[in-house]
This record gives structure tokens, sequence and C-alpha cells, in this order.
């Protein structure tokens, strides 16, 4: 057995101690940890890529806010559950600057991150009619969003997009919605893990077989605008974030503090709710509350049983970085480019050494660089590749894990320093010796 950087028998028994029989299924806490298990054995840094957490410095016009606001006592009252009139205000104005869309700031609702907004979102739309119990995903995805469903007893189907994008969408996407149980589709754009952005005739045709076959839309825009190809920061501007609100009446967009401003620790984003969809009633709600209508029950029900509000002083931060972002006085997408340089760099490396981009292209364009990129090792399974890189100190999740059928993980780029581009070059010029191809 050739010596790698991390001694093999030191990864092995982290991962024994977990009880893990199938790295590949290991999930992205328990990645975490058994890096961390194995660093600390070790003595050896790890290159870690597994976690999708920000790796800037948190927007300082957000810390401003919040520190004034609890300097002025707000800490010692309940927040209104309908959220912070001016977040309120501002979010909708956001959503207006960036996206070209209309809506109301009654529908704009904060949640404790785009987490408790889809699991509100999920809660609420499989309540609506008592024959829609299904949520689907347009795969690859955020591996906690299906934990939700797991946890509350919910039913999904997924599909991975991969082989199904542009005019090919159409047929896959509608052979779902035939069996009348899906309540809601969701997917995210740019995407995690892939990072690829559906284009707009793919948004056009989510729209309309959403309003064909009646159901609702869940956007998850976590990181907004981060599709650095473009030029989509300035507000009242084009290009826009695309998104599927042009094609659809009945959608919820998850709008996220977390990576766009940095802002992840103060657990705090805003689900916008498409004016249609506040206040249409439904059976379902109407014989489970009494009353109500999706966007009343979403705030008055499910998130008031859930939590009892936001964080008040996180509201208070999220609104000034909005007002900001749209009055054109923080320029926030010029901060967070930082991470699709970190990917050009790390991308050219693993390529260089025998790797390929599982998700490499978005139909005629080369993906972009991001927050997150896709590899895989020729002959290795998703589960293979992610325990052999931690043997040479690179964790990282395996695609499995995000409903994807390829083969790969997912890295990361928001926890590297500038002293790691030098150790991967170094880890995966061996890890190439030690595993030839062809």
């Amino acid at each position: 057995m050739k010596n790698t950087p991390i001694n093999r028998a030191v990864v092995d028994q982290a991962i024994a101690a977990f009880g893990i029989a199938d790295f590949g299924k290991a999930t992205i806490r328990e990645v975490k940890a058994i890096a961390a298990q194995a660093e600390t054995a070790s003595g050896v840094e790890f290159i870690k890529m597994e976690m999708g957490v920000p790796g800037l410095p948190p927007s300082a016009v957000g810390v401003a806010a919040e520190i004034e606001a609890l300097q002025n006592g707000i800490a010692s009252l309940y927040p209104d559950i309908n959220g912070l009139p001016q977040l309120k205000i501002e979010a909708s104005r956001f959503v207006k600057a960036f996206i070209d869309v209309d809506l109301r700031p009654e529908g704009c609702v904060p949640v404790t991150g785009s987490m408790q907004g889809t699991f509100a979102s999920f809660l609420t739309c499989c309540q609506c009619d008592a024959k829609k119990d299904t949520i689907l995903f347009i795969d690859p995805g955020f591996p906690v969003q299906k934990q939700q469903l797991v946890v509350m007893g919910q039913r999904y189907e997924t599909f991975d997009v991969y082989n199904h994008r542009g005019s090919k969408l159409h047929a896959k996407l509608e052979s779902y919605l035939q069996s009348g149980r899906i309540a809601a589709i969701i997917y995210s754009n740019p995407n995690n893990p892939s990072w690829v952005c559906l284009k707009e005739e793919e948004l056009r045709t989510i729209g309309a077989l959403a309003t064909q076959y009646d159901v609702v839309v869940l956007e998850d825009l976590a990181y907004f605008a981060m599709d650095f190809r473009q030029e989509l920061g300035k507000p009242f501007a084009p290009p826009y974030q695309p998104s599927v609100a042009h094609y659809t009446d009945h959608y919820v967009l998850l709008i996220s503090g977390s990576k766009a401003f940095s802002y992840a620790g103060q657990r705090i984003g805003v689900s916008c709710i498409s004016d249609k969809l506040y206040h249409r009633a439904y059976a379902g709600l109407t014989g489970r509350y009494g009353g109500g209508t999706f966007g009343t029950v979403f705030i008055h029900r499910v998130l008031y049983a859930l939590s009892s509000g936001t964080s008040h002083s996180a509201q208070y931060a999220m609104a000034a970085m909005l007002k900001a972002a749209n009055e054109g006085t923080y320029p926030f997408l010029e901060e967070v480019k930082e991470y699709g340089r970190r990917a050009h760099r790390l991308k050219e490396i693993f390529l260089r050494h025998g790797f390929h981009l599982v998700y490499d292209r978005d139909l005629d364009d080369p993906v972009a660089d991001g927050f997150y990129f896709t590899i895989g090792y020729p002959g290795m399974s998703s589960s293979e590749l992610a325990r052999e890189l931690m043997y040479y100190g690179v964790s990282a999740i395996s695609l499995e894990t995000t409903g994807s059928s390829q083969q790969g993980l997912r890295a990361c780029t928001s926890f590297i320093g500038a002293h790691q581009y030098d150790q991967l070059d170094e880890r995966m010029t061996l890890f190439a010796e030690h595993h030839p191809v062809g």
C-alpha cells in the first residue's frame, strides 16, 4: 500500500467510529466531523471542501445595522410575525431591482434562513390539497431539503436534470406532474451542487407546466445572482437574475442572507410569496385551519408554530443590506466574486491531474465558476473517490447525497486558504501517481 498524506488507518478508524458502511452516503456534517477527527489525529491540515459555509467576512452594512438595533434595545421585543415593515419593503424592491418582478411587501416574509423557508413552504404546500402530497426535486440539490421532508414524514420524488436540459426538460417534468400528486417543484438556481444555471427556456417550461398542473414552484435563490458569467449586480437594469416568476403566478422565491451577503451566522432570509399565491384560499387549508389563504397560513400558522418569528436584530441587518443593494451603494456581488476566482484555480489543479468536471456544461456554455463545482475521476465511483481523497487530506461530499445519478463529488470553494492551492497541487500530483489512468 502506497504512503498517503494521511495514514489510511487514521481515516478508516474515524469512519468506523461513525458507523458508516458506505462513505458515499455520509452527510455533510459527518464528512466534516470525520475530516476534523483525522486532521487532529494526524496533525496534517485538511483541504476542506465539504461544507457550503461562507468563507468571506460578513457584510459590514448588515453588521452595523444589527449592532445599532441591539444598542437601541430591540432584543427585548418580540418581532412582528409578519416581519419588520422596512425589511418587507426592501425585499419587495430587491425582487424588482434584481429580478424585474413586481411583488407586494406583504408577501415578503423573514425566515430564520432559507432552510426554515423551505420547511414552512413544504408544510404549507402539502396541506393545500389532500390529493397532492409529494414534493418534486429537480436535482441535484441540497441534501438537507430532503431530510426536512423525511423529518415531517412527507413524500418526495426526484430526477437528475443532467440528461434533461433544454427541450428535453418538458417531457421529463410532465411525466411526474401527470400523476396528480405533486404539490410543489423545487430547484436551486444557480444550482447546488453542480453550479449549472437553468436557462430562460427551461424556466419557461417549468412555469408553464406548473400552471397547467396547478403546482407551486419553490425557487431556491440561495446563491442569488452568483452566475458570474453575467453582470447581474446592477439594480433596476438588465440583465436580471433569471426566475420562474416571469412564467407562472404561483411561486415562492427563497432569498438568503447567507451566501450573497455572507451573513449565514445570523440565520436570516426572506421567503417571497407571489401576490396570487399569497391570497389564494385552498380547501385543504380551510379544512385544517378553518380559513386563511396560502400567505396567511404560511405566516400565522406554520411560521408562528415553528419559531414565533425571526431574530429581530437580524431583520434590521437584512433590511439594511437589501436597501443598500437596491440603491446601488453596496455592490454585494463584487465581494462574492472571490468564489469564482477560487473555483477557477481549483478546477485547473484537478483537471491537470486527471480529474474531470461532472457537470461541465450549461447547454452550449461551459458551466460558470462559482461557490461549488463537481469533480470525478476515471474508474472511481462517488463513494470510492470520496473516501480515497480523504487519505490525501481532501474532504468533499458524494454527489449521491444530492440526488445526482452521476459519479463524483461536490467541492466547495469557500474555505480554501491562499496557501492551500500549492498543497492541493502536491497532493493531487501524488494522487495521480497512485491512480494512473489507462
